[in-house]
Formats: C-alpha cells, sequence, structure tokens
C-alpha cells in the first residue's frame, strides 16, 4: 500500500484553501512550500480531493470499527460514528462504543417486547370484558324487545277486543233499528189499511145521502191522502248520509284516448306528482332515484306534440341505490327573494322544487334542472316535506322520528325537532311559523319554531296517523289514522272536536275542499273528504261532524284525493288502476280512466284543466278534463 507524501499533502491542502477562498493563506503555503517547483500535475487532480481523501479515510475507520474478527457481521445494522469519534478515538475504542450501543439497543428491544405483551394481555382483557358487556346488553335488549312485544301484543289484542264490542255495539244498534223502523212502517201499512177500511164504510153510507154530499167527502178523502202522502214522504226524506255508487244506468264516460298523454321515462314505480301554482310544469318523484320536471303544452292535449323532461338525478351513476328513491316533493308557493345565493332563483312562486328520498336528505332544484341546495340532518328516510306560505322555511318528517325546519337561505337546518317516539309519518304548516306533525305512535303534535316543548299534543288515535291537514282559516285540523277513522281538531280545544268512524278499513290520505272561509270560494260549504282501504271516498260536513255522502266506485283501496280548484269536483285513485272524477253537485262519477297500475297520487292543474296521476306501472299520465 502505497503512502501519502509531505509534497502531495502539502498540494491537496493548497488546492483546498484555494478553492474555499482563503487566497491569502494559499499563496502564504504556496510560496513556503514552494508549491510551484513540485512535479504535481495540478490538471490531475479533480476538486474537492482532500475533502474525499478525508471522508474516505473515515468511512475506512469506520468500516474497521464495524468489522469483528476481521468480518463484517452482514445480520446486524450498520452502525454511524460522529465524525469527532472517529478522528478523535482509535478502532479499538470505537469498537468498544459500538458493542455498548448494541447492548442498550437490546435491552431496550427486550424492554419494548416486554411492554408490548403486557399492552397485548390488558388489552385482551379488555376486550373480554367489552364483549362480555355487549353480549349482556344484547341479551337485556332482547329481553326488553320480547317484554315490549308481548306488550304491544297484549295491547293490540285489547284494542281488537274493544273494537270489535264496539262494531258488534253498533251493529246491533243498527239492528234495532232497522227492526223499529221496519216495525213503524208495518205499523203505518196497518194504520193506512184500517184508514182505508174505515174510508169505505163511509163511503157505503154516503152513497144513501145526497151526491153532492158523497162528492164533497170524494174531495175530502182525495184531500187527506194527499197530505197522508206528504207526511210519509217528510218522514222518509230526513237527512241521510247518501251512498253514490255506480250503476249501469248512470256509468260514467271514459276520457278517449285523446285527450291523455302518457308520460314514459321512470324506471321504477312513480309516488308522487305535483304541479307547479305559477306554471304549466308536473314533477314527478320515483323509485327510480330520480325526479322528472315535465313541460305540459298549454291548451289541449294533441299526441304528436313532444312533451320534454328534466331529469333531476338523486344518485351519481347508480340508477339502482334504493336509498336515493325519491318520496316526495312540493313546489315553493311564494319566494323570499333576501339570500345572496339563491336571490337569482327566487323571483316568485313555483320558481323551485323540494324533493326528500330515502337518504335522508332533502334537495332543492330550479325549474331548469339545477341542483342549488342538499340539506342532510335526518338519519332516515325522509317521508313528508312542505313549503311554508313565505317560501323561506322547509318543513320535512322522517322515519329517523323528527321533523327538521330547514332555512332556505342560510342552506342550513334551524330547528329539529324530537318529539315522535314512532317514524315521523307527515307534516303540514298552520302558517309561517307553526306546524302539525303526525306519527306511528298515534300522536299529533303542533309544534312552534323557537319552542323546544309542543305547543299542544292532540291524542285519541289508536293506530298510526297518516295524515294530517289544516283548513285554510288554520283553525281546525283534520287527521286520518289506521284506527279507520278520521277526527276534526280545533286549535282552541285539547279533545277532538268530531270523530268522524263510518269507514271500515284504515284511511290512507285526507283533504280539505278549497271552499269557505279564507279560500276563492267563501260562499260555499267548507268539506273534509277522506279515502279508505275499504274502496269508498267519504265527504265529511266539517261543521256538524256528519258524512254528506259516501262516493262508492272503486274495487280497491284509495289512495289519493285531489279536489278542483273551484271546488265543484273531486279525482280519486284507487289500486284498483282507476281514476274517477266525481261531480259534487250532481253526486256522481262524471268522467274515468283506466291505466295499467295502481295509483299512488292525482293532482289538479291551477287553471283545474287538467289532471295529473302518477302509477306503480312506472309512468305519469296528464288527463285533459273538459264538461
Amino acid at each position: 500500500m502505497s503512502s501519502l507524501t509531505s509534497v502531495e499533502m502539502n498540494f491537496l491542502v493548497f488546492r483546498y484553501l484555494q478553492e474555499s477562498g482563503f487566497t491569502h493563506a494559499a499563496f502564504t503555503l504556496g510560496y513556503e512550500a514552494g508549491i510551484n517547483k513540485s512535479n504535481i500535475d495540478g490538471n490531475m487532480v479533480p476538486p474537492g480531493a482532500l475533502v474525499k481523501f478525508v471522508q474516505k479515510g473515515l468511512q475506512y475507520m469506520e468500516m474497521e470499527a464495524n468489522l469483528t474478527n476481521g468480518e463484517m457481521e452482514t445480520e446486524e445494522d450498520f452502525s454511524f460514528f460522529q465524525p469527532l469519534d472517529l478522528i478523535s478515538k482509535d478502532v479499538k475504542e470505537l469498537q468498544d462504543m459500538l458493542r455498548e450501543r448494541k447492548r442498550k439497543e437490546r435491552d431496550k428491544e427486550k424492554e419494548k417486547d416486554k411492554s408490548k405483551e403486557n399492552d397485548r394481555e390488558v388489552e385482551g382483557e379488555r376486550s373480554r370484558l367489552r364483549e362480555k358487556d355487549r353480549h349482556e346488553k344484547l341479551k337485556e335488549r332482547e329481553k326488553e324487545r320480547e317484554r315490549e312485544k308481548m306488550e304491544r301484543d297484549k295491547e293490540r289484542e285489547r284494542e281488537k277486543m274493544e273494537r270489535d264490542k264496539e262494531r258488534e255495539r253498533e251493529k246491533m244498534e243498527r239492528e234495532t233499528f232497522e227492526r223499529e223502523r221496519e216495525r213503524m212502517k208495518l205499523e203505518r201499512e196497518r194504520e193506512t189499511e184500517r184508514e182505508r177500511e174505515r174510508e169505505k164504510m163511509e163511503k157505503e153510507k154516503a152513497q144513501e145521502k145526497q151526491v153532492g154530499d158523497g162528492d164533497r167527502d170524494m174531495v175530502i178523502d182525495q184531500s187527506d191522502k194527499a197530505n197522508a202522502g206528504d207526511e210519509d214522504h217528510a218522514r222518509s226524506s230526513a237527512a241521510e248520509p247518501m251512498d253514490i255508487t255506480m250503476t249501469p244506468a248512470s256509468m260514467p264516460s271514459h276520457i278517449p284516448s285523446s285527450d291523455v298523454r302518457i308520460l314514459e321515462g321512470h324506471t321504477s314505480e312513480v309516488c308522487a306528482c305535483a304541479w307547479s301554482p305559477s306554471a304549466s310544469l308536473l314533477a314527478s318523484g320515483s323509485g327510480d332515484t330520480t325526479a322528472r320536471i315535465w313541460n305540459i303544452p298549454e291548451g289541449p292535449l294533441k299526441s304528436g306534440r313532444t312533451i320534454n323532461a328534466l331529469i333531476l338525478k338523486h344518485a351519481k351513476g347508480k340508477s339502482n341505490e334504493k336509498s336515493k328513491d325519491v318520496t316526495t316533493l312540493d313546489w315553493n308557493v311564494s319566494a323570499a327573494a333576501s339570500s345572496s345565493l339563491l336571490i337569482k332563483y327566487l323571483p316568485g312562486e313555483g320558481t323551485l322544487l323540494a324533493t326528500g328520498s330515502c337518504d335522508g336528505q332533502a334537495r332543492i332544484w330550479t325549474t331548469n334542472g339545477d341542483l342549488i341546495s342538499t340539506l342532510s340532518k335526518h338519519k332516515g328516510p325522509i317521508f313528508s316535506l312542505k313549503w311554508n306560505k313565505k317560501g323561506d322555511y322547509l318543513l320535512t318528517g322522517s322515519v329517523d322520528r323528527t321533523a327538521v325546519v330547514w332555512d332556505v337561505k342560510a342552506e342550513e337546518w334551524k330547528q329539529q325537532f324530537e318529539f315522535h317516539t314512532g317514524p315521523t309519518l307527515d307534516v303540514d304548516w298552520r302558517n309561517n311559523v307553526s306546524f302539525a306533525t303526525s306519527s306511528t305512535d298515534t300522536f299529533i303534535y303542533l309544534c312552534k319554531i323557537g319552542e323546544t316543548r309542543p305547543v299542544k299534543v292532540f291524542a285519541g288515535h289508536q293506530g298510526e296517523v297518516n295524515c294530517v291537514k289544516w283548513d285554510p282559516t288554520g283553525t281546525l285540523l283534520a287527521s286520518c289514522s289506521d284506527d279507520s277513522t278520521a277526527k276534526i281538531w280545533n286549535i282552541k280545544q285539547h279533545n277532538f272536536v268530531h270523530d268522524l268512524r263510518d269507514h271500515t278499513k284504515e284511511i290512507y290520505t285526507i283533504r280539505w275542499s278549497p271552499t269557505g272561509p279564507g279560500t276563492n270560494n267563501p260562499n260555499k260549504q267548507l268539506t273534509l273528504a277522506s279515502a279508505s282501504f275499504d274502496s269508498t271516498v267519504k265527504l265529511w260536513d266539517a261543521e256538524l261532524g256528519k258524512m254528506i255522502c259516501s262516493l262508492n266506485g272503486h274495487r280497491d283501496a284509495v289512495y289519493s284525493l285531489a279536489f278542483s280548484p273551484n271546488g265543484e269536483y273531486i279525482a280519486s285513485g284507487s289500486v284498483d288502476k282507476s281514476i274517477h272524477i266525481w261531480s259534487l253537485k250532481e253526486g256522481k262519477v262524471v268522467k274515468t280512466y283506466t291505466g295499467e297500475g295502481g295509483i299512488f297520487e292525482v293532482c289538479w292543474n291551477k287553471e283545474g284543466n287538467k289532471l295529473a296521476a302518477c302509477f306503480a306501472d312506472n309512468s305519469v299520465c296528464v288527463l285533459d278534463f273538459r264538461m
């Protein structure tokens, strides 16, 4: 191995000083060491040669210190030393340092392994305790569910027995009434027969008298008969509810195909539809995770004209994502154009469409199909959704047992109302700040924004309350239930004012007529309509709480009702696939249409000359209505 001469070392130091900028030091060293007299070719020495030389020397010492018995133990990690240690210590001292360092690392590793083992044992014990606790809680919950189920079963059985007793009592009362009426009828007939016998005897006696007297007796006899007939007619024409049933003699006219347009495009059942209050736009919501806005031409429908639809997608590329099914929708009635974000979309009513879906989100869309707001707070599907009249709040009811008021301008929830113990089935605004909610828990709550407790609680139903609707003045609240009853409540009273019990099966929906105080038809009587699974529609006098008539035209459950804007007609849609349009003035069906699937909802446009319906066969239809 060749050694480094002092001349070569001087040259390396000279070059280092030059490269480092120490010009004077380099000149002095070069002069005193006679660098210019050496035979070293400077061009052959690379830049930084001295630094590289020193680094390689240190690396050599580091390598030598890591060698044991002349060979490196490649199984172990290579250890690095500080440069000062390499310069100030010899190889043996470095090897001692290395052995001490490795011993400490091994001790630390053993301590770490021991700590990990202890942690694993502790965690294992915690896991066992958690699992045991979870099992105990599951068992407790299961026992609690079983107890609740038994209590519910007992309650249902008790309610069933009470209903059966009530029905039996009503049946007996009806039978008693019928027997009494039959007895009175027979008594009247006997009395009439006796009267005729007396008249006959009197006539025979009168034959012996003068002809004039006989004629006068005949006139009196006829007058008495007429009076008796009038009295019988008056007794038989007392205010009894009418059963209006379609008979062959009064069969309605079917709406011709030229007056019907079938709107196709949805790929699953269509469960909601609504006309815009300001334009000829029809919105529909479906189980295919979309809503659609159809631009319906003004005037009579023509088969050749194309009807376009905007598709409002609630799922991104997954049309079978059931959690995005659209369950309800509603157009804004008025607008509060003070939001910097929404101001351009709020020139008036019917400019925004709100949709609710099974993913628990409410969405707000423009008539151009733009999604401008997604409202997330619920933890379950939204079953009902309503704008207030001012248009600044949106109200939603969900399976998660809550109702939420959304501030549309701020695009955030304002208040969540957590009063019900079962899914919230329906919501309806009383005014711009208060509303009613109904639930499977049989209760109805009247709530107000800013209040943390219900303003009023209505209790009286014995089954799920499917629908609540305020009358046009916001004074009377109507409700209907699976207990086969509808009830009318007054805001000033705690108990219901009318209990409407003529249906025999669950009542699915109710509607107030657009008549009476607070409507465009103030001089007409206010009426409540109810639709039931007993296949009938019944009309009720809201003031007296009496049934006006029963509309018996459907063959299966009736799911939907809609009064025409003038209050003269009511449309009903049924699982039997048919739509009936009833004239309330004539008391009969005047138009009918039969589709290819059960009907979930019917609705009139604002002019009252078109009726829309959504079907279980994935279609929407629009009917021209002309009388």
